[in-house]
């Protein structure tokens, strides 16, 4: 369902300076490689570790909860809204974009999916205006209740729908948060709203897979079984040798790219249906790996930047700082072997001749025939890429594909031997804007923010 192309890779497309021998390298690195996956699989049942996603795919509860709930109020609403930020909103717009049809007819199976993840008065006034408190749902999702983005939005719809629907209000609201911790789940228990858990083990940005994605999933039609069907079969792969599987080879690109000065990952699908993915992946990435030390206290800054692209549309924007800009970039170029639809060019009428090439070929094959050009237009030019193929965008093809994107990001954090599940270098900013906020208990970050002149605007 997944095949990895390496050849523009190899220093004899690129040069020795921006390539490698794939072979030599995979040798080199799989002992490594191996041993990162082994350690990953050992903690994986710690809580502390952080790593409750890699079972996540095979607990068959959460998949049940969430499915009796979104069966139970099915035809009950016309609109679902999600408020969250980061990963609490960013997988649930990538499965919208990569399962849902772009344009949905008024009979569509489920209700319209609306992802709210910035605190921007004038979208959530917009909605509020637009849609109809009796017939939408929202779903608040924080692991603590206390996020100010999420929160300041959840307080707007939660007047919205005690002004619109009196008491009813409370069956227009389901919450996801934390089993035990933070100020929502009481809130919830108060007033009798349905929650659902985020899991302790799993951070925001692995928590797709979650209810934090598969409840918004599930409730406007998507197959989240068949999501955690495709998930599930990630661990066999990352079980394999290095050199056999995809998920470790995957990950040894992105090792060799940083030995090679590419200070940048360009993520870039040849599916608008994935346009959202290099988003969600944008996160993950980053906030994985961006660390200032190891594991062990090391000052070391890792990370690479990860750069959201989309082809062919970037083709004429971010292409050209890719191919003659500084050669910092390793690409990732992702594929679809086949289409949804099929649909294909119609002949050119007379009058546009010039266009006779493009009549009767599938409009998949000229999106696909535009990444292999552009692969090979950056390689002759010394720049590194790789092409990974995925069978289909469906729900199981999918649901393996995150599961990988994953798995590749822990086992790069395990060979730089940095933490990739906490984010500290967000925390400051976090209290500082409580400080301007005036949140009881950051007193000393207020005195911080005075002595630099620093106040909200």
């Amino acid at each position: 369902m997944l095949t990895l192309d390496l050849r523009n890779l190899e220093e004899t497309r690129v040069g020795a300076a921006n390539g490698v021998d794939v072979a030599a390298e995979t040798a080199a690195l799989a002992p490594h490689l191996d041993a990162a996956a082994d350690a990953l699989l050992a903690r994986a049942d710690d809580p502390a570790a952080m790593l409750g996603w890699i079972a996540t795919p095979g607990d068959p509860a959460p998949l049940d909860a969430v499915q009796a709930f979104a069966d139970a109020r099915r035809g009950t609403y016309d609109d679902v809204v999600v408020l969250g930020i980061g990963g609490s909103a960013l997988g649930a717009r990538a499965l919208q974009a990569a399962l849902l049809s772009p344009i949905a007819p008024p009979d569509a199976a489920g209700p319209r999916l609306h992802v709210l993840d910035n605190v921007d008065g004038d979208e959530i006034a917009a909605h509020l205006a637009a849609l109809r408190p009796d017939r939408t749902l929202v779903n608040v999702i924080s692991k603590s209740g206390t996020t100010a983005e999420t929160m300041a939005a959840y307080l707007a719809f939660e007047a919205w729908l005690r002004d619109g629907v009196g008491d009813a209000w409370r069956e227009h609201v389901v919450v996801t948060t934390d089993p035990e911790r933070g100020i929502l789940g009481p809130h919830a228990d108060a007033h009798d709203l349905p929650r659902f858990d985020v899991p302790p083990s799993v951070g925001g940005r692995f928590s797709v897979l979650t209810p934090v994605g598969l409840l918004p999933a599930a409730l406007v039609g998507i197959d989240v079984a068949a999501l955690l069907r495709g998930a599930a079969r990630v661990r066999d792969d990352v079980r394999l040798p290095a050199a056999d599987g995809v998920t470790k080879r995957l990950a040894a690109t992105q090792v060799w790219g940083a030995r090679r000065g590419k200070t940048q990952t360009v993520w870039m699908p040849y599916a608008s249906g994935l346009r959202r993915t290099s988003d969600w992946f944008v996160q993950l990435w980053a906030e994985s790996l961006g660390k200032a030390r190891t594991r062990d206290g090391a000052r070391v800054h890792a990370g690479t930047t990860p750069v959201p692209a989309v082809g062919a549309t970037d083709q004429h924007a971010q292409v050209q700082l890719f191919a003659e800009g500084p050669n910092d970039k390793l690409t990732t170029f992702v594929v679809l072997a086949r289409d949804r639809q099929a649909a294909r060019i119609p002949d050119a009428p007379d009058g546009l001749a010039p266009l006779a090439y493009l009549g009767g070929r599938r409009f998949h094959e000229v999106l696909n025939a535009e990444a292999a050009a552009t692969a090979h237009a950056l390689a002759v030019r010394g720049r590194p890429s790789l092409t990974l193929t995925l069978e289909r965008l469906d729900e199981e093809a999918f649901g393996l594909l995150l599961q990988t994107l994953m798995w590749q990001t822990a086992l790069v954090g395990e060979i730089w031997n940095v933490d990739a599940f906490d984010q500290p270098g967000v925390e400051l900013g976090k209290r500082y804007t409580y400080a301007l906020m005036g949140r009881d208990g950051f007193d000393d970050e207020r005195a911080d923010l005075r002595a630099a002149g620093v106040e909200a605007s």
